[in-house]
């Protein structure tokens, strides 16, 4: 039975990578009877997990997760699946009077399902895809540009899948595609955590060495021992390109750690120039700030 008291309300955590997003969203989903739906673009395939900073099962602390080890490795998941699967999840919290909160830090995949993005629909073009696959990342990223400058700001620039993709479509429609929004009809509070530049540093190489001691390595080994390809690991970027190119020999350890640690820095600056051209954001310090600003929403 329905609490015809209870006011349909969401909270969205986000913010660079490594800030500590999951432990924040945790705390505020045990004071405030959320759950929490996972907005990271690698989280959703099973086995990316050491890599993807999937949180594990007793970290949860019982609070349920949604959004995490839904889509194979091996298969493309797209932001529109993403936006179906996180509506359906919003829906399912609210009938347990319960509060959903949005966590993680790929912008485009918050944004696509607060603000209701209706991402185009637009086929494959196999033959200009073959094309563009000639053509080095660094090639399709200045031909994005040159189409869609707003998507160039917010894509993985090292990433030929997603760049292809977002060609495809804005040679489809002609010109740059008008994103059309139909925002959520719920009061959203969307809260940044804030880091210092020599601080989120510091956090990055902490976590980064914390991975390769937990195993990170192995489990790119393991996801190519179960058929998932090189060039597939390169695509999900970051530990699995980097990784994937240290076992083909391309380049040593020490300079796959010294690589993957700017790589993660460029990404973590990537994301907050993102976030800064959303001034609905309220950036918060810590814990008790968070705390203060859901408490006076959830009034």
């Amino acid at each position: 039975m329905e609490n015809d008291n209870f006011k349909k309300k969401i909270i969205v955590i986000l913010g660079p990578t490594a800030s500590g997003k999951s432990d924040l969203a945790i705390k505020l989903a045990q004071k405030f009877n959320g759950e929490i739906i996972s907005a990271d673009s690698r989280q959703v395939y099973k086995g990316l997990d050491i890599g993807s900073g999937k949180i594990k099962k007793e970290e949860m602390k019982e609070i349920p997760h949604y959004l995490l080890d839904v889509a194979s490795p091996k298969r493309r998941f797209s932001v529109s699946k993403y936006q179906k699967l996180s509506l359906k999840a919003i829906e399912k919290i609210f009938k347990k009077n319960k509060i959903p909160i949005i966590c993680g830090g790929s912008g485009f995949y918050i944004q696509s399902v607060i603000d209701g993005i209706k991402i185009p629909e637009v086929k494959p073009n196999y033959k200009l895809r073959k094309e563009l696959s000639k053509k080095t990342p660094d090639e399709l990223y200045q031909m994005l540009k040159k189409l869609d400058k707003n998507r160039a700001e917010s894509i993985d620039r090292k990433n030929s899948r997603r760049l292809i993709r977002a060609i495809e479509i804005a040679i489809e429609l002609k010109k740059v595609p008008k994103l059309e929004k139909h925002p959520l009809p719920y009061p959203v509070l969307i809260l940044g955590i804030k880091k210092e530049k020599e601080e989120l540093k510091k956090l990055i190489k902490k976590r980064l060495l914390k991975r390769l001691d937990e195993g990170m390595v192995d489990e790119v080994k393991n996801l190519y021992k179960n058929k998932v390809s090189f060039k597939k690991l390169e695509e999900f970027g970051l530990e699995y390109r980097y990784i994937a190119f240290y076992l083909q020999e391309k380049m040593t350890y020490d300079e796959m750690v010294k690589s993957l640690q700017k790589e993660i820095e460029h990404y973590a600056k990537r994301q907050m120039t993102w976030f800064k051209k959303d001034n609905r954001i309220i950036w918060t310090k810590n814990y008790k700030e968070a705390e203060k600003l859901v408490k006076d929403f959830l009034k």
